[in-house]
C-alpha cells in the first residue's frame, strides 16, 4: 500500500502541498473543517442575491509569478485571469492619480524629476526577476541567483522611508511606493518594509496584478481539480481536532496557534514555548460593497486599475502604518481597494457592480472603521456613499471566525516584523519536532500571499525527511 499523508486546511498552500505529496504517489487526504475548499482565496455572495465577493484575497501578483503555480495546468482546469490595464491606481488631493502600468516607462514619465530614480530602480530588478522570484519565493538559505539577491538584499532591508529618501523628492513617487511598502503591514520606518515595495512594484511590471474570473474561489477550484487529477482527494465540513491517526505524514495549513491546540502534550516544551512566543502582526477591517455604479473617482484614471490605494501622500501613510502595531487607530487609515467588475462584469447583475476594501487595525481590535474607510473612498471618489445598495462588514473577530488562520484579523500569518521575516515560526521553519509532522501554512516561509509556496516547500522538506528513513 502507498505511504499516506494527510493535509489539514484546503487554503492555497494546504492544496500545494497535497499535490506534491501526490505526485510523489502518496495516498493523499485533505481535511478541511469549512464546507468549501479554498481557505483565504474563497469567494460568496455576501451582500445581495448575484453578487460575488472575495472573502479574502482579490488581486494575484504572486500568484501568476509563483514557481509551483507555473507548473500546474491551472487554465485546464478551468482559471482564467484577467488584467485589468492599469495595475494599480493611487489617487491624490489635487485630482490626480498615480498609475502603477505594466510598462516601467509609462509609470516613469508620471512621476516627473523622478522619473529616472524609478526606472533605474525598477528596471535592474526586472532585468533578473525570472531568477530572483525563485529565491525570494523559498525558505531562508544560499540562493541560486546570489547576485541578483545581494542586489535585492541591499535595497531590501532598508526601511520605506529609507529607500525613498535616497531615491525620490517628488510626492507622486513617493506616495505610490509608500502604498507598495504598505502591504508589509510593518511601519514604514521599520527595516525589510522596503522589500515589500521592491517586489509588488516589480511584479506590477513582469506579470502584472490580474484577477481571476469569478473571484477568487476560481484559484482554489482549479487547485482541487489539479489534486484529483494526481489522485488526492479534499473532504470538507471536517475539522481536525488532534494530530492522532493522520498517517505517515501530516501536512498542517495552521498558524503556530492552532497546532498548539493540535499537538496538545505531545508537542515537547521547548518547542512549545517557541511556538507560544510566535508574534501575530496587525488585523484588518474589511468592507464589501454592492453599488448601483463604478465608484465615481474624482481622478477618472483610476477606472482604470483593478487595485486602488487610498492614502494620499507617503507621510500620511507612515503615520497611518505606525498606529495599528501600537494598539491604535488612524482616522485617516491606508485603505486597499479592489473594484474587480470594471473588468469582471460575471460577478454582479447587469450594470451594478462590487467593490472591497480593508484597512489596518491592531490585532483582535474589537472597534469600528467603518466609517473611516468610506471617508477615505468619498474622499478622493465624492458620491461614493450614494452609490452604495448593500455592505457586509468584517471586524477582526468576524475575519477570524470564518477562517481560524486569521488570527486576530491578521491575514499574512503572523507578523513579518523582526527574524520573524526570515524564520517563520521558528528556526526550523517547516519542520516540528514531532515524528512526519510539517507546517505548511503562511506562517512558514515565505509568508503570506496566494502563490502556494509555503506548502510546495513544505512538502518538499516531507518527502526528504521519508527518504532519510
Amino acid at each position: 500500500m502507498p505511504a499516506t499523508a494527510t493535509i489539514v486546511g484546503a487554503g492555497p498552500n494546504g492544496l500545494s502541498a497535497a499535490i506534491v505529496l501526490a505526485k510523489a504517489g502518496f495516498a493523499v487526504e485533505v481535511r478541511e473543517a469549512a464546507s468549501v475548499a479554498g481557505g483565504a482565496a474563497r469567494s460568496a455572495e455576501l451582500t445581495l442575491p448575484g453578487f460575488l465577493h472575495d472573502l479574502g484575497s482579490a488581486v494575484h501578483p504572486m500568484a501568476v509569478t509563483s514557481p509551483f503555480f507555473s507548473t500546474l495546468p491551472l487554465e485546464e482546469a478551468g482559471l482564467r485571469w484577467i488584467w485589468p490595464s492599469a495595475e494599480l491606481a493611487h489617487p491624490l488631493d489635487d485630482g490626480t492619480a498615480v498609475l502603477l502600468e505594466r510598462d516601467i516607462g509609462a509609470t516613469a514619465c508620471q512621476l516627473g524629476t523622478d522619473a529616472a530614480a524609478y526606472r533605474r530602480l525598477y528596471a535592474r530588478l526586472l532585468a533578473s526577476w525570472d531568477g530572483l522570484r525563485h529565491d525570494l519565493l523559498k525558505a531562508v538559505g544560499w540562493p541560486q541567483h546570489p547576485i541578483a539577491m545581494a542586489r535585492f538584499g541591499l535595497l531590501g532591508l532598508r526601511s520605506a522611508r529609507a529607500l525613498v529618501d535616497s531615491h525620490f523628492k517628488g510626492v507622486r513617487a513617493r506616495a505610490l511606493f509608500a502604498g507598495l511598502a504598505a502591504h508589509s503591514f510593518l511601519p514604514l520606518e521599520s527595516p525589510v518594509s522596503a522589500a515589500f515595495g521592491l517586489v509588488l512594484g516589480v511584479t506590477g511590471h513582469a506579470v502584472g496584478w490580474p484577477i481571476p474570473q469569478r473571484g477568487a474561489q476560481s484559484i482554489a477550484d482549479a487547485l482541487v481539480v489539479c489534486l484529483r487529477k494526481a489522485g488526492g482527494t479534499v473532504t470538507t465540513d471536517t475539522p481536525v481536532k488532534s494530530l492522532q491517526g493522520l498517517g505517515d505524514l501530516a501536512l498542517l495549513d495552521v498558524t503556530p496557534r492552532q497546532l498548539l491546540t493540535l499537538g496538545g502534550e505531545e508537542i515537547p516544551a521547548s518547542f512549545r514555548r517557541q511556538l507560544q512566543r510566535y508574534r501575530y502582526g496587525p488585523g484588518v477591517f474589511k468592507v464589501d460593497w454592492a453599488l448601483s455604479q463604478p465608484i465615481p473617482w474624482r481622478a477618472k484614471d483610476c477606472l482604470r486599475a483593478g487595485t486602488v490605494h487610498l492614502g494620499g501622500t507617503f507621510d500620511e501613510i507612515a503615520a497611518s502604518e505606525r498606529a495599528p502595531g501600537s494598539g491604535a487607530m488612524s482616522d485617516r487609515p491606508f485603505v486597499l481597494l479592489s473594484q474587480p467588475t470594471l473588468f469582471d462584469p460575471s460577478r454582479a447583475p447587469v450594470g451594478k457592480h462590487v467593490a472591497w476594501a480593508y484597512c489596518h487595525v491592531p490585532n483582535a481590535w474589537s472597534g469600528s472603521a467603518l466609517q473611516v474607510i468610506e471617508d477615505q473612498v468619498e474622499r478622493f471618489a465624492p458620491g461614493f456613499r450614494d452609490c452604495i445598495l448593500g455592505r457586509a462588514v468584517f471586524n477582526t473577530e468576524a475575519m477570524h471566525a470564518w477562517n481560524e488562520n486569521l488570527v486576530g484579523g491578521d491575514i499574512n500569518g503572523g507578523s513579518f516584523a523582526g527574524l520573524q521575516f526570515f524564520l517563520r515560526p521558528t528556526w526550523r521553519q517547516y519542520g516540528t519536532p514531532l515524528s512526519g509532522v510539517y507546517l505548511c501554512s503562511s506562517s512558514t516561509p515565505p509568508g503570506g500571499g496566494v502563490h502556494g509556496m509555503c506548502g510546495y516547500w513544505a512538502a518538499r522538506k516531507a518527502l526528504r525527511g521519508t527518504l532519510r528513513h
